[in-house]
């Protein structure tokens, strides 16, 4: 498709850009039109933002969940849940750690005994299940052959809670895959053309998935899928594949030798890594494992959730980047500042110290977990606000023009130099309706008027 958008700010002049065959083929002013002409009024044209981490799927089927992340007890849970209708299955996301960390099948069963229902905790390590629901997933399964994902109690009977135990999980129940339409018109919206799905249980069964709905145009978005496992792109390039995930929890990391093995394997078979680091011991044995192993350009921590100031250096010397969210903080920063230790809370999704430091770091949504809409991050890295205004870790604060770059390095290459617009280069392109700097005052995905992908129109605001 042949379109010229005329007057639009690049650089800080108005020009006009012509884009033919999925690309940007000319940039000037006046340009003689001879195809579909879109009025870019002075809007600002940047490219299209790039999320480095979420997790598709899981992100779709939050939206025919029941939310919880707001709850303050049982009562309240339990009043969420009988307001849905029916009598199959309820799935519950968001539980908050303070009730999720000690509840039980027997807590569920208290408040819905006769019905289904598995609840995901905030941090999605953890499914908890009601006695109902614990009886249909485990019929029929000899308790030999329950995976070390199912907790049991002293007695060796099933606590309802079960770890890190998505794949085992998705195989014990009949469900229909999601709809990824929604989601994919959503993050056009926001103006989002790349997507880097970090789920460490992407096989090639959800890669089928995926790639059908990016043919299918139902998720328009560019396409990198990680995986704890092999992975091979199909021939279109649905989807390219990405860095092996590996995902460690500080109550039980793995052995040294298996980790550094995980990682020297990726590296033998043409892959880079990305390690899930959330507390400040994952992130010490992470480093140590790539310090033994090796690191290849491209290896990232995901999240740095806690970053010691120590811990620096040391990232930048492996070459390391951080895919970090500072979405959290406009989630959750009330919780971190009244939970997290004071002398810890300036460690917490750094951004500015590790720029500072010569560390390169990429944006990103982990959504469901976080926040999906880009520009809420963006804002929350240049204000660090709670939801309450209060301000979390102030000398991690971004200019403005630093919070946009973390989402416009190219999928394969996080953090690294930003895309820009010129002559030849792709056109996944996001038109807003001001000048970037009045943009950039105030971040809101409101302001996004159009978005293209190779050329092709995904999101135009009427």
């Amino acid at each position: 498709m042949r379109m010229l958008l005329r007057s639009v700010a690049l650089d800080g002049d108005l020009v006009d850009v012509r884009i033919a065959d999925g690309r940007i083929a000319q940039i000037g002013r006046g340009l003689s039109a001879h195809e579909v002409i879109v009025d870019g009024d002075g809007g600002a044209l940047i490219p299209g933002l790039a999320d480095h981490h979420l997790h598709i799927l899981a992100t779709a089927a939050r939206r025919s969940s029941v939310v919880i992340d707001d709850v303050v007890g049982m009562d309240d849970i339990a009043v969420r849940l009988a307001k849905v209708e029916g009598r199959g299955w309820i799935r519950a996301v968001g539980c908050p750690a303070t009730l999720a960390d000690t509840m039980t099948c027997d807590d569920l069963d208290a408040i819905l005994p006769d019905r289904p229902l598995r609840m995901q905790d905030q941090t999605g390590a953890l499914w908890l299940l009601n006695g109902v629901a614990l009886d249909r997933v485990l019929g029929g399964v000899d308790a030999d052959g329950w995976p070390a994902s199912v907790e049991r109690d002293g007695a060796g009977r099933p606590t309802g809670r079960i770890w890190r135990g998505d794949d085992w999980l998705r195989g014990r129940l009949v469900a229909e895959p999601p709809d990824l339409a929604p989601l994919g018109r959503e993050l056009a919206r926001y103006g989002v053309t790349a997507l880097a799905d970090a789920s460490v249980s992407n096989d090639p069964q959800s890669a089928i998935l995926l790639a059908h709905a990016v043919r299918t145009g139902a998720l328009p978005q560019k396409l990198m899928l990680m995986s704890g496992g092999p992975l091979e792109a199909p021939a279109d390039l649905a989807f390219t594949v990405g860095p092996v995930k590996i995902l460690i929890d500080a109550s039980a990391l793995p052995p040294f030798d298996i980790m550094v093995a995980k990682i020297a394997d990726a590296h033998e078979n043409g892959r880079m890594v990305a390690v899930h680091c959330v507390t400040a011991t994952e992130l010490a044995f992470t480093l140590a494992a790539f310090a033994e192993a090796g690191c290849r350009d491209g290896d990232r921590i995901e999240h740095g959730s806690v970053i010691p100031p120590d811990a620096i250096g040391a990232i930048r010397d492996a070459g390391l980047r951080v895919v970090t969210q500072a979405g959290f903080i406009a989630a959750r920063g009330d919780r971190y500042l009244r939970d997290v230790a004071t002398q810890d809370q300036p460690d917490l999704y750094r951004s500015a110290s590790l720029l500072r430091g010569g560390v390169r770091v990429a944006g990103s949504s982990d959504a469901p977990y976080g926040p999906l809409d880009p520009w809420i991050s963006m804002a929350t890295s240049i204000d660090r606000r709670a939801p309450s205004g209060a301000v979390v870790g102030a000398n991690e604060m971004l200019t403005p023009r630093a919070a946009l770059d973390r989402y416009l390095s190219p999928l394969d290459d996080p953090g690294g130099t930003p895309r820009h617009i010129a002559i030849g280069e792709p056109a996944d392109l996001c038109l807003l309706d001001r000048p970037l700097d009045r943009v950039l005052a105030a971040p809101s995905s409101t302001y996004v008027k159009m978005t293209m992908r190779d050329g092709r129109i995904l999101y135009h605001r009427d």
